[in-house]
């Protein structure tokens, strides 16, 4: 596609719409039945959009806030905003109503969209303590209009608002989009962060203009023929940026509107791309190792033969680069047809193109399975200041448990202490309103401090080691990184969540999250007895079959290294209790601060 905008995203609905106007762009649920919306009614709705916000008084440079779930109308408000050249802002739908207040005035947004009537509340619950707020506009119809709420536009009337716009105000946005200069802030990413306030990353239209075009060379195997699904939120930049480049190539996009349907929606659509973080994985696996287990002898071992023979050829040849037998390739293809075909069919992966897999450590061991049956899992790394992709897997000769290669026209180089520094076209200008956290971000030389530690191996590929303000170091003077630990035990089908400690103690703990229906089914099974969650987690057995798994899991690991002690809790660490980020990291000051107890009981 040959874009002639000085910015791809100021004009990409209307470019791809002048291309082929009945292609699909996006798919999107609705009374149970997927609803297609093809190019030339994309750049009509974003155009009605830009029209009504430039009627509601938005300028060039405002911030224009998206407070939901994953829907069409967040792509729809996303890009109206970029053809005014204001700077979409998008929240997390489980943002609680102080982190709303934090961000509206932070970024001094005019006017907030929202998906549901449980973020219109959280809105209207601090919108008089928001000066700049002037307009809250519903971005689905099951959004009820508030008989008092005078700022209110439903989404339908905020689309007529602009399709009934003046020439004038027409000619006023073709005015802006001529004027678009690569150094706009295109928009501005809040890190949830695991300590301290969030900060908007300032990404320009520079960042996106080269993260697109790297893409492109680099994914030569992404065609129109491929289909997503967007099922990680569209307000972190991983799904952000992926969900532009399906528009910008042609890939038609399934929006998930609901992340506890993923497991249904992905089987219905059989998508041959789809981001998603490394808990995706994790379950699957367990469920799949369930499932294994659960065989007679006989399928046991012909799945064990199977994954032999899988691994020698995608493994040992195809990630090499090396041609593979005739004599291996047949019998890998028996097996694909016996098994591997029927899994991905059950899991709804069977169409795979490439998974890209980000935003925490994913054991190399779920990796290799995955790889092993033909699913084609490609690790990254990125942060929201990066515009998403520092380095991935390669096609061939990618290094599992490594994050990949730098991909092109990034640079990377270990600094002190083994902190990975980033240089390059997409990396942020800075922290919105925030110049000291802005200077301590950078090196005096201009590299980006990720903040994580690691090295880059023989081969060129970056393995990181550790969160540098995660690693800790016992009273004994040894380091941990408790990233490596919680990584290990999250293959486990009985562990849910772990948060390892250690920090000046004399030995390394850990406070356990069950995966509670395996072992509510494991006590059914062993015939335990119990009234409630709090009664299952203090049962002996429990507490032995946990442990048993701990030692078995945490065998390759030094003895200083392993968990000696650990505590199991009746509920998950949660967002809304401040333990987890939006990206699901734990937040480990937090969860110190509200397991104080049970953690000094395990050093008493």
């Amino acid at each position: 596609m040959n874009i002639t905008a000085t910015n791809i995203l100021n004009s990409l609905p209307t470019t791809i719409a002048s291309k082929h106007p009945d292609a699909i762009v996006y798919h999107e649920m609705r009374n149970n039945t997927w609803n297609a919306v093809d190019r030339a009614g994309f750049a009509t709705l974003v155009d009605n959009a830009a029209m009504a916000m430039e009627t509601l008084g938005i300028e060039t440079g405002d911030r224009v806030a998206i407070f939901s779930s994953n829907r069409a109308g967040c792509l729809v408000a996303d890009f109206g905003a970029y053809a005014l050249r204001a700077i979409p802002v998008s929240l997390y739908a489980t943002s609680s109503s102080d982190q709303v207040r934090y961000i509206l005035n932070d970024s001094g947004a005019r006017i907030i969209f929202v998906g549901s009537n449980s973020q219109l509340a959280a809105v209207r619950e601090i919108a008089d303590k928001c000066p700049h707020l002037q307009h809250i506009i519903g971005l689905a119809d099951s959004v009820d209009r508030p008989e008092d709420e005078s700022r209110f536009i439903s989404y339908n009337d905020f689309l007529s608002l602009g399709a009934s716009a003046s020439q004038s105000c027409r000619d006023e946005i073709d005015r802006r989009r001529s004027q678009a200069s690569p150094d706009d802030i295109a928009t501005l990413i809040y890190t949830s962060g695991t300590t301290g306030e969030p900060k908007g990353a300032i990404l320009t239209h520079s960042c996106f203009n080269a993260c697109l075009d790297i893409h492109r060379r680099w994914l030569t195997n992404i065609t129109e023929h491929d289909t997503s699904l967007c099922f990680l939120p569209l307000s972190h930049i991983f799904e952000k940026a992926w969900t532009y480049f399906c528009i910008f190539t042609g890939v038609e996009v399934y929006i998930n509107t609901d992340p506890r349907e993923i497991q249904n929606v992905i089987r219905q659509v059989r998508p041959t791309c789809m981001c998603s973080v490394p808990r995706f994985w994790e379950k699957a696996y367990a469920a799949i190792q369930e499932r294994i287990s659960a065989m007679n002898p006989a399928m046991r071992l012909l799945v064990r033969r199977a994954l032999k023979v899988g691994r020698r050829r995608n493994l040992h040849y195809r990630r090499m680069g090396i041609n593979v037998p005739a004599w291996l390739e047949a019998r890998y293809r028996l097996y694909d047809r016996l098994i591997f075909s029927k899994l991905r069919r059950a899991m709804g992966v069977d169409r795979g193109n490439i998974f890209p897999t980000a935003g925490a450590p994913l054991s190399p061991t779920i990796v290799e399975f995955f790889r092993t049956v033909g699913v084609n899992i490609v690790i990254g790394y990125g942060l929201s200041e990066t515009t998403a992709t520092v380095s991935a897997y390669p096609f061939e000769n990618y290094e599992i448990g490594s994050v990949g290669k730098t991909i092109e026209d990034i640079h990377v180089r270990i600094g002190n202490e083994g902190e990975i520094l980033v240089k390059g076209p997409t990396i942020m200008r800075g922290y919105y309103n925030k110049p000291a956290e802005t200077e301590a971000a950078f090196t005096a030389d201009g590299w980006f401090r990720t903040g994580d530690a690691g090295y880059i191996d023989g081969s060129g590929a970056i393995v990181l080691t550790e969160r540098l303000k995660d690693l800790f170091k016992t009273s004994n003077g040894k380091y941990i990184a408790p990233q490596a630990l919680e990584t290990r035990l999250g293959e486990d089908k009985y562990i849910e969540q772990v948060a390892v400690i250690g920090n000046n103690r004399k030995y390394v703990t850990a406070i356990i999250i069950p995966a509670f229906e395996a072992i509510k089914e494991y006590a059914h099974k062993k015939h335990i007895q119990y009234r409630n969650l709090d009664e299952l987690v203090r049962n002996n057995d429990i507490r032995r079959l946990i442990e048993e798994r701990i030692e078995k899991l945490q065998k390759s690991f030094a003895p200083f290294e392993k968990i000696k002690k650990f505590t199991l809790l009746p509920r998950e660490f949660t967002m809304e209790n401040g333990e987890l980020t939006n990206t699901l990291k734990i937040r480990r000051p937090v969860i110190n601060r509200h397991f104080a107890r049970e953690i000094e009981a395990m050093y008493a």
